[in-house]
């Protein structure tokens, strides 16, 4: 498959950038975008390098909305609908993998989480975690959260979103003097993602 293509769903094209290993993959890692940003966001491109060099197949999702030109986010529905299609294309064309993990950053992470049982993930990637809106932690989304899964989070400690707490299943790693963008270290951001893999099992040995 080419490194770049489109799928059709419902809501809209979606478009797929997939990093393949130089070896066969121990795992699948999709990750989403923020709600006005690009699968180009630093701490993204940072977490895909490490994860491709830990021997995991890793595809970045535009959302439609994004394919189309408009920055305002979709619903959170279509958001979770979109996706929900974008995963069972890439469970078909990667039915090799054995282990599918989701995440994003900032609104992908909370649509990997609302959806991530629905599309059978192992797994949860969560970078900077939007906990509630700046100003505004009566409206808390920590309930996202509770998937029941293995999930990483990995925030700044300067975020004005907030920074969950550690919970069931739920590591938390705050990154000393990063803000929501994770501009600051992305390659520490990554390291963080890549221990927490190798910690479940699904990152190459060394």
């Amino acid at each position: 498959m080419p490194p770049s293509y489109e799928i059709d769903t419902r809501r809209g094209p979606a478009r797929l950038d997939t990093d393949l290993p130089v070896r066969p993959a121990t795992a699948l890692l999709v990750l989403g975008h923020g709600a006005g940003g690009s699968v180009d966001a630093p701490d993204l491109l940072a977490v895909r390098d490490a994860s491709v060099a830990a021997g995991l197949a890793v595809v970045r999702v535009t959302q439609p909305y994004r394919v189309a030109g408009r920055r305002a986010p979709a619903p959170a529905g279509h958001l979770d609908e979109a996706w929900a299609a974008v995963l069972a294309v890439l469970r078909e064309r990667h039915a090799d993998v054995p282990t599918v993990v989701v995440g994003g950053r900032s609104s992908g992470a909370r649509v990997a989480c609302r959806t991530a049982r629905a599309v059978g993930a192992a797994g949860v990637v969560a970078l900077a975690f939007p906990l509630h809106p700046p100003g505004r932690p009566e409206r808390s989304r920590a309930a996202e959260l509770g998937t029941g899964l293995p999930t990483l989070v990995v925030n700044g400690d300067r975020d004005p979103f907030g920074t969950p707490e550690p919970g069931p299943g739920v590591q938390v790693v705050s990154r000393p003097g990063e803000t929501h963008d994770l501009r600051r270290d992305p390659a520490g951001t990554a390291a963080a993602v890549r221990d927490w893999l190798s910690a479940q099992g699904w990152a190459a040995a060394d």
